[in-house]
């Protein structure tokens, strides 16, 4: 990969150098969906899905970056107002908009990016693609961040100029995900435990719906708004006063409900308590090696994304009952923002091939769409290389 970007870096720029090597990964979350705007739980992993790039540092504040999947050469300025064009570029300037706020940014770069990592899957291409854009600019522009910083600076990126107001679990992932290992992560204190993953001849398998998700970040601020009424509801509900679902337990939960004066809310909360309960005991099941636990928390956790949530759809709900019905399959469900996107599910390796082929051919003949297939490998965050991989 790293040769062909030197290659097409001489054609576009028209020179070589002393390059700067980058990768950063996309990330799956194994289970605790929609949870992680809430202060709640999450359980992520990095994957080998991922963008690359190399970069050189050049003397002025001109950036130059093109992207091979989109063959598009962008340029701008780090010295003038960055302005949001609705395109791939607005991830970088929402990244250099808010390294300017800690330092001012005197030194560009030329740049060339190739991803594997489908982008409008759910796998968080713009978050692999946003700490891509912070470890290089802070790196040539002499600012130091630890990891945890950099993943709070791409969510600021996300929130403040992309205009998605998402939680902090995709950029964590990206940023401090490890190889082999998840990532067991409290959104609330930002605490975390890297989790080493034992499949026992297991693996998780990522299916891509390949459905357009148009729709899903004006959604994803619907679910947001609902999540934040529901709170309003509780704290007149009761004296205790909550600042978000995270600080209520399930029963108390279900103690208000008949006075619940939004159903739509409560169903909301509903979803976010007990998905929170759901991440612990999946944790504690990986720990224990109780991978058929797991799997039956998977599949929970799918029917309240499609039944309390409403954030699945169609193909995601084909793609979960198909991989049900195939032989050691032990769960399935959505994962990532809903709307379309993927599907993860977790397999005995004996029948993955059975896997790819029958639930392939079923989702066809049900959508018409042609659904992807990736066998998920833990792996590191976003990182600067020492020296190119091959």
């Amino acid at each position: 990969m790293y040769k062909l970007l030197i290659n097409k870096f001489n054609a576009v720029f028209g020179y070589t150098g002393e390059f700067i090597y980058l990768r950063s990964p996309g990330r799956v979350n194994l289970i605790g969906e929609h949870t992680d705007y809430n202060d709640g739980f999450v359980f992520p992993v990095a994957i080998n899905l991922e963008i690359k790039g190399i970069a050189a540092k050049r003397d002025d504040s001109k950036v130059r970056v093109f992207s091979l999947d989109y063959n598009e050469l962008k340029e701008f300025d780090l010295k003038e107002p960055v302005k949001k064009e609705n395109n791939w570029t607005d991830y970088i300037k929402g990244v250099v908009s808010e390294l300017n706020k800690i330092k001012p940014l005197n030194f560009g770069a030329d740049i060339i990016y190739k991803s594997n990592l489908p982008v409008s899957s759910g796998l968080s291409s713009s978050a692999a693609f946003e700490l891509i854009n912070s470890i290089l600019f802070a790196s040539i522009n002499n600012i130091k961040m630890n990891k945890k910083e950099f993943a709070l600076l791409c969510q600021r990126a996300e929130n403040n100029f992309i205009g998605v107001k998402c939680g902090i679990m995709d950029q964590f992932a990206v940023s401090v995900g490890e190889k082999n290992s998840a990532i067991f992560l409290d959104t609330k204190t930002l605490e975390h435990k890297i989790v080493p993953l034992n499949m026992e001849n297991h693996s998780f398998i990522i299916s891509n719906t390949n459905k357009p998700r148009e729709l899903s970040d004006s959604a994803y601020n619907e679910r947001r708004g609902e999540c934040e009424k529901a709170v309003e509801i509780i704290n007149g509900l009761q004296p205790k006063k909550i600042k978000s679902l995270r600080d209520i337990d399930n029963k108390t939960l279900n103690s208000l409900e008949n006075d619940f004066t939004d159903r739509i809310a409560f169903k909301r909360a509903k979803h976010v308590v007990e998905e929170n309960r759901r991440v612990l005991d999946a944790v504690d099941s990986l720990v224990k090696n109780d991978l058929a636990k797991f799997g039956k928390l998977m599949i929970l956790s799918h029917e309240s994304l499609k039944n309390l949530y409403d954030v699945s759809c169609f193909e995601l709900d084909i793609l979960v009952d198909e991989a049900l019905k195939i032989k050691g399959v032990s769960g399935s469900r959505m994962t990532g923002a809903g709307f379309g996107g993927c599907t993860i599910s977790l397999i005995h390796n004996n029948y993955i091939d059975e896997f790819i082929d029958t639930v392939g051919k079923k989702y066809e003949e049900k959508t018409s769409l042609t659904p992807d297939f990736y066998i998920t490998v833990p792996v590191n965050g976003a990182e600067i290389l020492n020296k190119p991989e091959e």
